[in-house]
């Protein structure tokens, strides 16, 4: 079996590697780093080749136009996953560095600082980026790290994990601190789920399914990431145009991820003027529109919403609209339904914006901006393994600092107590 073969031996490996790379030097990690992203541009038609088998695939199985668009690499793409492991090489390494440090009064020196998690397991879907984020986030924040790709993009993530892991071995890092399982049956996610004595942590990346399995059936520690319920709220205040723009983007940019907005919230004394308004806009980007009662007393001719559609990540181009009465009707929906993930205010009144991003509960909060900036690339973290919807230990795209603990320590001249 995979647990007792090569899914333990992988982990045993993973784990035995990081006790050198936790202290591995910053200048070999970032040599690694840069190694690896000359390698992805170098041989890129490989990447393409086997990415364009899991495109066939996909279409195949009729996958829709947002998810093959999460799918889909191309020489930008490919580009851009490379400059994003050059950002993480310049980023400053958070391993080694200060927390705190104090001296109590029995002269005990006491600090705190960085060091790994040790070894990390990411269970993900269909983005073969993330197979790159994910791996250059962990060596220089000195994790191990054990990879399990969904079937959909399984050729690309194997190419690129492959590529990766040979580049970093050839430039100092130790051999077995990355790990790809090529096991895509839904047994090989269970067994790493239970293998505690090697893994210290499990991030999953993808929908509200696999999310849930994972923190139903892990015996190691979970950080819950990914499923993003989020909601645009237009307040009585808010500038039209800037308003659209931000719907449209944070809708149409790229439906499928998870900082794309799924409800828009309007205010009741701009309803009847925005509402048309903001459905044109929305239908001449093909946004399928379901509103609410009054949504559809102003704009009959789109489909209704069910309570259903106020609990749905839709992954597609599909919006519901909701009118609300107030700001604080707009926030009470916001944290019956969201999933802690991202959510936005458009508003020209200070006073709103402060309470609205005082009281909604979630990661990550806007005033007048898109929801798509929720990412660890864009937060110039260089990429994230993950958007944290948890309040232990992170919050929001975890970058390097984010994949650290702490060690104390002390340092004496003979105290005892």
């Amino acid at each position: 079996m995979e647990k007792t073969s090569s899914l333990l031996e992988q982990a045993k490996a993973a784990y035995n590697a990081s006790q050198e790379l936790s202290v591995i030097s910053t200048l070999a990690k970032n040599k690694a780093l840069l190694n690896m992203a000359d390698t992805l541009e170098h041989r890129q038609k490989l990447i393409l080749s086997e990415n364009l088998l899991d495109l066939n695939d996909g279409r195949d199985k009729n996958l829709s136009d947002s998810l093959l668009d999460r799918l889909m690499l191309n020489e930008e793409r490919i580009h851009q996953i490379a400059n994003g492991l050059r950002q993480i090489a310049s980023l400053p390494d958070p391993i080694g560095s200060g927390i705190m440090q104090m001296k109590r009064p029995n002269n005990l020196d006491i600090r705190a600082i960085r060091v790994p998690l040790g070894v990390i397991g990411v269970i993900y879907e269909a983005r073969p980026n993330v197979t790159a984020d994910v791996i250059g986030l962990c060596i220089k924040s000195g994790n191990s790290v054990i990879l399990r790709g969904g079937l959909e993009a399984i050729h690309s993530n194997k190419i690129i994990s492959s590529m990766l892991a040979s580049a970093a071995y050839k430039n100092g890092i130790p051999e077995g601190s990355i790990q790809f399982i090529k096991n895509t049956n839904r047994q090989s996610v269970t067994d790493m789920l239970k293998l505690r004595q090697y893994i210290d942590v499990i991030i999953p990346r993808g929908g509200s399914g696999l999310i849930n399995y994972v923190i139903k059936n892990s015996t190691v520690p979970v950080i819950e990431t990914g499923a993003g319920i989020c909601h645009a709220y237009v307040d009585s205040s808010a500038d039209k145009t800037m308003a659209a723009n931000i719907i449209i983007n944070a809708k149409t940019s790229r439906p499928a991820v998870c900082n794309t907005i799924e409800t828009l919230l309007i205010h009741k004394d701009i309803a009847s003027n925005f509402v048309p308004f903001i459905i044109d806009k929305l239908q001449k980007q093909n946004v399928e529109i379901r509103g609410c009662t009054r949504t559809r007393a102003i704009y009959p001719e789109i489909k209704e919403a069910v309570e259903e559609d106020w609990s749905t990540e839709y992954h597609d181009l599909i919006i519901s609209i909701k009118i609300v009465d107030s700001l604080a009707d707009a926030i009470t929906h916001i944290n019956k339904y969201n999933t802690k993930h991202s959510e936005v205010i458009i508003t020209q009144d200070y006073s709103n914006a402060c309470t609205f991003q005082r009281k909604t509960d979630a990661a990550v909060v806007y005033v007048n901006a898109s929801t798509r900036f929720t990412d660890g690339f864009e937060f110039g973290f260089g990429a994230e393994i993950g958007i944290s919807t948890q309040k232990l230990h992170v919050r929001g795209p975890m970058g390097l600092n984010a994949l650290t603990t702490m060690k104390y320590l002390i340092n004496g001249n003979g105290q005892i107590r």
